[in-house]
Protein backbone atom coordinates (compact mmCIF):
# COMPACT_ATOMS: atom_id res chain seq x y z
CA UNK A 1 0.00 0.00 0.00
CA UNK A 2 1.31 3.10 -0.66
CA UNK A 3 2.28 5.42 2.53
CA UNK A 4 -0.44 8.30 1.33
CA UNK A 5 -3.12 5.95 1.38
CA UNK A 6 -1.79 4.51 4.63
CA UNK A 7 -1.86 7.66 6.21
CA UNK A 8 -5.21 8.32 4.96
CA UNK A 9 -6.58 5.28 6.23
CA UNK A 10 -4.88 5.75 9.51
CA UNK A 11 -6.55 9.08 10.08
CA UNK A 12 -9.74 7.16 9.47
CA UNK A 13 -9.40 5.31 11.81
CA UNK A 14 -8.25 7.76 14.62
CA UNK A 15 -11.63 9.31 13.86
CA UNK A 16 -14.03 7.18 13.84
CA UNK A 17 -14.70 6.99 17.53
CA UNK A 18 -15.08 11.26 17.31
CA UNK A 19 -17.62 10.53 14.32
CA UNK A 20 -19.90 7.64 15.76
CA UNK A 21 -20.53 9.98 18.44
CA UNK A 22 -22.62 12.52 16.42
CA UNK A 23 -24.81 9.24 15.39
CA UNK A 24 -26.83 6.73 17.29
CA UNK A 25 -29.93 3.99 16.77
CA UNK A 26 -32.55 4.35 19.50
CA UNK A 27 -34.38 1.03 19.88
CA UNK A 28 -37.75 2.37 19.80
CA UNK A 29 -39.88 -1.32 20.17
CA UNK A 30 -38.56 -4.88 20.73
CA UNK A 31 -39.79 -8.09 23.01
CA UNK A 32 -41.85 -9.93 21.08
CA UNK A 33 -41.06 -13.23 18.82
CA UNK A 34 -41.65 -11.37 15.37
CA UNK A 35 -39.07 -11.44 13.21
CA UNK A 36 -39.85 -7.81 10.78
CA UNK A 37 -37.99 -7.55 7.64
CA UNK A 38 -40.91 -5.61 5.71
CA UNK A 39 -40.32 -1.84 6.36
CA UNK A 40 -41.90 1.28 4.32
CA UNK A 41 -41.48 4.96 5.33
CA UNK A 42 -44.71 7.13 3.96
CA UNK A 43 -43.00 10.03 5.62
CA UNK A 44 -41.35 11.15 8.92
CA UNK A 45 -44.77 10.54 10.36
CA UNK A 46 -46.43 7.37 8.63
CA UNK A 47 -44.21 4.24 9.15
CA UNK A 48 -45.44 0.41 8.34
CA UNK A 49 -43.83 -3.00 9.04
CA UNK A 50 -44.61 -6.37 8.42
CA UNK A 51 -43.42 -9.84 9.09
CA UNK A 52 -43.51 -13.09 10.67
CA UNK A 53 -46.98 -14.97 11.63
CA UNK A 54 -48.94 -12.53 9.46
CA UNK A 55 -47.81 -9.56 11.65
CA UNK A 56 -48.24 -5.77 10.50
CA UNK A 57 -47.63 -3.16 12.54
CA UNK A 58 -48.02 0.90 12.06
CA UNK A 59 -47.16 4.27 13.36
CA UNK A 60 -48.42 7.44 13.00
CA UNK A 61 -46.18 9.14 15.03
CA UNK A 62 -42.55 8.60 14.42
CA UNK A 63 -42.19 5.53 15.80
CA UNK A 64 -43.01 6.16 19.50
CA UNK A 65 -46.37 4.17 19.29
CA UNK A 66 -47.55 1.55 17.08
CA UNK A 67 -50.52 -0.32 16.17
CA UNK A 68 -50.30 -4.18 16.05
CA UNK A 69 -52.40 -6.83 13.59
CA UNK A 70 -52.57 -9.67 12.35
CA UNK A 71 -53.53 -10.43 8.90
CA UNK A 72 -57.20 -13.22 9.61
CA UNK A 73 -56.63 -16.44 7.68
CA UNK A 74 -52.36 -15.67 7.23
CA UNK A 75 -50.81 -16.10 10.47
CA UNK A 76 -48.57 -18.52 9.42
CA UNK A 77 -47.49 -16.38 6.79
CA UNK A 78 -44.32 -14.20 6.82
CA UNK A 79 -44.70 -11.01 4.90
CA UNK A 80 -40.98 -10.44 4.06
CA UNK A 81 -42.27 -6.78 2.49
CA UNK A 82 -44.06 -3.97 2.18
CA UNK A 83 -44.80 -0.66 0.08
CA UNK A 84 -47.02 1.42 1.50
CA UNK A 85 -48.52 5.14 -0.38
CA UNK A 86 -49.97 6.74 2.65
CA UNK A 87 -51.69 5.85 6.65
CA UNK A 88 -54.53 3.85 4.66
CA UNK A 89 -52.88 2.33 1.69
CA UNK A 90 -50.05 -0.54 1.47
CA UNK A 91 -49.79 -4.22 -0.04
CA UNK A 92 -47.40 -6.64 1.80
CA UNK A 93 -46.09 -9.65 0.04
CA UNK A 94 -46.03 -13.55 1.66
CA UNK A 95 -43.42 -15.09 0.46
CA UNK A 96 -43.75 -19.36 0.26
CA UNK A 97 -45.82 -21.16 -1.65
CA UNK A 98 -48.76 -20.53 -1.36
CA UNK A 99 -47.44 -17.02 -2.22
CA UNK A 100 -49.85 -13.96 -1.47
CA UNK A 101 -49.58 -10.52 -2.18
CA UNK A 102 -52.65 -8.70 -0.32
CA UNK A 103 -53.55 -5.05 0.09
CA UNK A 104 -55.54 -2.59 2.20
CA UNK A 105 -57.37 0.57 1.46
CA UNK A 106 -58.09 1.26 5.06
CA UNK A 107 -55.05 1.56 7.46
CA UNK A 108 -54.78 -2.44 7.79
CA UNK A 109 -58.75 -3.21 9.67
CA UNK A 110 -59.35 -5.52 5.96
CA UNK A 111 -57.26 -6.99 3.36
CA UNK A 112 -57.31 -8.22 0.06
CA UNK A 113 -55.60 -10.89 -1.78
CA UNK A 114 -54.81 -9.29 -4.82
CA UNK A 115 -52.43 -12.18 -6.21
CA UNK A 116 -51.55 -15.97 -5.52
CA UNK A 117 -50.02 -18.63 -6.47
CA UNK A 118 -50.19 -22.23 -5.56
CA UNK A 119 -46.75 -23.68 -7.34
CA UNK A 120 -45.25 -25.75 -4.40
CA UNK A 121 -41.69 -23.99 -5.88
CA UNK A 122 -42.70 -20.56 -5.19
CA UNK A 123 -40.36 -18.01 -3.26
CA UNK A 124 -41.13 -14.29 -3.53
CA UNK A 125 -38.20 -12.10 -2.61
CA UNK A 126 -38.92 -8.69 -2.74
CA UNK A 127 -41.44 -5.49 -4.51
CA UNK A 128 -40.15 -1.92 -5.54
CA UNK A 129 -42.60 0.61 -6.85
CA UNK A 130 -41.64 3.21 -8.76
CA UNK A 131 -44.65 5.64 -7.97
CA UNK A 132 -48.43 4.64 -6.40
CA UNK A 133 -49.26 2.94 -9.37
CA UNK A 134 -45.95 0.93 -10.88
CA UNK A 135 -44.52 -1.55 -9.05
CA UNK A 136 -42.56 -5.15 -9.91
CA UNK A 137 -42.49 -8.30 -7.64
CA UNK A 138 -39.82 -10.60 -8.17
CA UNK A 139 -39.19 -14.42 -6.81
CA UNK A 140 -36.79 -17.26 -7.04
CA UNK A 141 -36.39 -19.13 -10.40
CA UNK A 142 -38.75 -21.62 -11.72
CA UNK A 143 -37.24 -24.19 -14.30
CA UNK A 144 -34.14 -21.75 -14.66
CA UNK A 145 -35.99 -18.15 -14.90
CA UNK A 146 -36.39 -15.63 -12.42
CA UNK A 147 -40.56 -14.90 -11.90
CA UNK A 148 -41.32 -11.07 -12.08
CA UNK A 149 -44.97 -9.73 -12.04
CA UNK A 150 -45.57 -6.18 -12.38
CA UNK A 151 -48.68 -4.29 -11.43
CA UNK A 152 -49.42 -0.87 -13.29
CA UNK A 153 -52.81 0.09 -11.08
CA UNK A 154 -51.25 0.29 -7.68
CA UNK A 155 -51.18 -3.22 -6.47
CA UNK A 156 -54.70 -4.14 -7.62
CA UNK A 157 -53.89 -6.97 -10.09
CA UNK A 158 -50.44 -8.40 -11.00
CA UNK A 159 -49.64 -9.38 -14.19
CA UNK A 160 -46.47 -11.77 -15.10
CA UNK A 161 -44.10 -11.21 -17.46
CA UNK A 162 -43.63 -13.70 -20.79
CA UNK A 163 -41.41 -16.75 -20.05
CA UNK A 164 -39.18 -15.41 -23.34
CA UNK A 165 -38.20 -11.75 -21.03
CA UNK A 166 -37.52 -13.54 -17.81
CA UNK A 167 -34.14 -13.38 -17.30
CA UNK A 168 -32.38 -16.86 -16.99
CA UNK A 169 -30.33 -17.33 -14.03
CA UNK A 170 -27.62 -20.17 -13.33
CA UNK A 171 -27.77 -23.42 -10.58
CA UNK A 172 -27.81 -22.31 -7.58
CA UNK A 173 -28.50 -18.31 -8.69
CA UNK A 174 -31.40 -16.41 -6.44
CA UNK A 175 -32.87 -13.82 -4.50
CA UNK A 176 -32.69 -13.56 -0.62
CA UNK A 177 -35.77 -12.52 0.40
CA UNK A 178 -33.95 -10.70 3.75
CA UNK A 179 -35.04 -7.01 3.69
CA UNK A 180 -37.11 -6.63 0.67
CA UNK A 181 -34.25 -4.60 -1.42
CA UNK A 182 -32.53 -6.49 -3.54
CA UNK A 183 -34.54 -5.05 -6.05
CA UNK A 184 -34.99 -0.99 -7.11
CA UNK A 185 -36.08 1.54 -9.50
CA UNK A 186 -32.85 2.63 -11.71
CA UNK A 187 -34.60 5.54 -13.18
CA UNK A 188 -38.13 6.45 -13.96
CA UNK A 189 -38.68 2.83 -16.00
CA UNK A 190 -35.60 0.75 -14.94
CA UNK A 191 -35.21 -1.72 -12.13
CA UNK A 192 -32.34 -3.03 -11.34
CA UNK A 193 -31.90 -6.31 -9.16
CA UNK A 194 -29.12 -8.71 -7.61
CA UNK A 195 -28.71 -11.98 -7.31
CA UNK A 196 -27.07 -14.34 -4.20
CA UNK A 197 -25.97 -18.04 -3.62
CA UNK A 198 -23.24 -20.07 -5.73
CA UNK A 199 -23.60 -16.99 -8.39
CA UNK A 200 -24.00 -13.49 -7.49
CA UNK A 201 -25.18 -10.81 -10.29
CA UNK A 202 -26.33 -7.44 -11.10
CA UNK A 203 -29.68 -7.71 -13.95
CA UNK A 204 -30.30 -4.26 -15.78
CA UNK A 205 -32.46 -5.70 -18.66
CA UNK A 206 -30.61 -7.99 -20.65
CA UNK A 207 -27.34 -7.11 -18.82
CA UNK A 208 -26.11 -9.47 -16.12
CA UNK A 209 -22.96 -8.40 -14.42
CA UNK A 210 -20.70 -10.30 -12.49
CA UNK A 211 -19.82 -8.59 -9.20
CA UNK A 212 -16.50 -8.88 -6.98
CA UNK A 213 -18.55 -10.15 -4.01
CA UNK A 214 -18.44 -13.09 -1.60
CA UNK A 215 -20.26 -16.23 -3.66
CA UNK A 216 -20.36 -19.81 -4.29
CA UNK A 217 -22.77 -21.39 -1.77
CA UNK A 218 -26.20 -20.69 -0.68
CA UNK A 219 -24.96 -18.89 2.34
CA UNK A 220 -23.33 -16.23 0.66
CA UNK A 221 -23.71 -13.49 -2.46
CA UNK A 222 -25.41 -9.91 -2.43
CA UNK A 223 -28.12 -9.54 -0.44
CA UNK A 224 -29.53 -5.46 -1.07
CA UNK A 225 -28.53 -2.83 -2.78
CA UNK A 226 -29.14 1.30 -3.03
CA UNK A 227 -29.52 3.79 -5.81
CA UNK A 228 -27.97 7.41 -5.49
CA UNK A 229 -28.63 7.80 -9.08
CA UNK A 230 -28.52 5.85 -12.62
CA UNK A 231 -24.89 5.38 -12.52
CA UNK A 232 -23.79 5.39 -8.37
CA UNK A 233 -24.93 1.85 -6.10
CA UNK A 234 -23.98 0.53 -3.42
CA UNK A 235 -24.44 -3.61 -3.23
CA UNK A 236 -24.16 -5.45 0.49
CA UNK A 237 -24.10 -9.13 1.60
CA UNK A 238 -21.78 -11.27 2.65
CA UNK A 239 -22.12 -14.74 4.11
CA UNK A 240 -25.13 -14.83 7.01
CA UNK A 241 -23.21 -17.85 8.46
CA UNK A 242 -20.83 -16.05 9.48
CA UNK A 243 -22.12 -12.59 10.48
CA UNK A 244 -18.73 -10.75 11.72
CA UNK A 245 -16.80 -11.59 8.54
CA UNK A 246 -16.70 -8.22 6.32
CA UNK A 247 -14.88 -9.96 3.72
CA UNK A 248 -15.96 -9.03 0.24
CA UNK A 249 -19.32 -8.03 1.65
CA UNK A 250 -19.36 -4.60 -0.12
CA UNK A 251 -18.93 -3.03 -3.33
CA UNK A 252 -19.29 0.07 -5.22
CA UNK A 253 -20.01 1.33 -8.70
CA UNK A 254 -20.60 4.81 -10.05
CA UNK A 255 -20.54 3.58 -13.23
CA UNK A 256 -24.00 1.96 -13.50
CA UNK A 257 -21.64 -1.69 -12.89
CA UNK A 258 -19.01 -1.23 -15.55
CA UNK A 259 -16.42 -1.15 -12.89
CA UNK A 260 -16.69 -1.44 -9.64
CA UNK A 261 -14.60 -0.76 -6.00
CA UNK A 262 -14.34 -2.37 -2.78
CA UNK A 263 -14.34 0.03 0.56
CA UNK A 264 -11.06 1.01 2.81
CA UNK A 265 -12.97 0.10 5.51
CA UNK A 266 -16.10 -1.94 4.63
CA UNK A 267 -19.12 -2.35 6.63
CA UNK A 268 -18.25 -4.77 9.78
CA UNK A 269 -19.93 -7.97 9.41
CA UNK A 270 -22.74 -9.37 7.08
CA UNK A 271 -25.19 -6.63 5.92
CA UNK A 272 -28.76 -7.72 4.72
CA UNK A 273 -29.67 -3.97 3.83
CA UNK A 274 -28.04 -0.79 2.56
CA UNK A 275 -29.74 2.56 1.88
CA UNK A 276 -28.57 5.45 0.43
CA UNK A 277 -29.36 8.71 2.95
CA UNK A 278 -28.83 12.09 1.13
CA UNK A 279 -25.21 13.34 -0.25
CA UNK A 280 -22.76 11.15 0.08
CA UNK A 281 -24.27 9.63 3.36
CA UNK A 282 -25.14 5.91 2.99
CA UNK A 283 -26.09 3.63 5.96
CA UNK A 284 -26.37 -0.36 5.96
CA UNK A 285 -27.50 -2.91 8.80
CA UNK A 286 -27.16 -6.91 9.19
CA UNK A 287 -27.45 -9.47 12.25
CA UNK A 288 -24.38 -8.30 14.36
CA UNK A 289 -25.03 -3.95 13.77
CA UNK A 290 -25.28 -0.72 11.95
CA UNK A 291 -22.62 0.75 9.41
CA UNK A 292 -22.36 4.25 8.51
CA UNK A 293 -21.10 6.20 5.65
CA UNK A 294 -20.34 9.42 5.07
CA UNK A 295 -18.15 9.34 1.88
CA UNK A 296 -20.16 7.12 -0.44
CA UNK A 297 -19.04 4.07 0.38
CA UNK A 298 -15.64 4.13 1.35
CA UNK A 299 -15.29 4.18 4.83
CA UNK A 300 -18.14 2.47 7.31
CA UNK A 301 -18.42 3.22 10.48
CA UNK A 302 -19.75 0.99 13.15
CA UNK A 303 -22.16 3.05 14.91
CA UNK A 304 -24.34 0.50 16.47
CA UNK A 305 -24.54 -3.29 17.49
CA UNK A 306 -28.19 -3.86 17.57
CA UNK A 307 -29.08 -6.50 15.51
CA UNK A 308 -31.61 -5.25 12.71
CA UNK A 309 -32.74 -6.26 8.73
CA UNK A 310 -33.95 -3.74 7.29
CA UNK A 311 -33.13 0.02 6.84
CA UNK A 312 -35.44 3.05 5.01
CA UNK A 313 -34.24 6.29 5.12
CA UNK A 314 -36.67 9.60 6.27
CA UNK A 315 -36.38 12.92 4.26
CA UNK A 316 -34.55 14.51 7.07
CA UNK A 317 -31.68 12.47 6.66
CA UNK A 318 -32.41 10.04 9.16
CA UNK A 319 -33.23 6.28 8.92
CA UNK A 320 -36.06 3.44 10.41
CA UNK A 321 -34.59 -0.12 11.21
CA UNK A 322 -36.64 -3.12 11.81
CA UNK A 323 -35.46 -6.65 12.79
CA UNK A 324 -35.96 -9.72 14.71
CA UNK A 325 -37.12 -10.32 18.28
CA UNK A 326 -40.18 -6.98 17.46
CA UNK A 327 -36.74 -5.05 16.36
CA UNK A 328 -37.88 -1.48 15.68
CA UNK A 329 -35.06 1.74 16.02
CA UNK A 330 -34.97 5.00 14.42
CA UNK A 331 -30.93 6.65 13.52
CA UNK A 332 -30.34 9.49 16.09
CA UNK A 333 -28.59 12.76 14.74
CA UNK A 334 -26.61 14.72 17.73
Amino acid sequence: MRKKNKIILLIAYCLLPFASLAQTVKLLHSGNKISLRGLSVVDDKTIWVSGSSGTVGQSLDSGNTWKWMTVQGFEKTDFRDIEAFDKKTAVIMGIASPAYILKTKDGGETWKVVYENKDTTMFLDAMEFWNEQSGIVIGDPLKGKMFVARTFDGGNTWQHLPSTKLPEVAEGEACFASSGTNIRKLNKKEAVFITGGKKSRMFIRDNKIEMPIIQGTETTGANSLAVKNSKTMIVVGGDFNTKDSSTKNCIITTDGGKTFATPAIPPHGYRSCVEHIKNDKWISCGLNGVDISTDNGNIWQWISKESFHACRKLKRASCFFSGGNGRIGKLIME
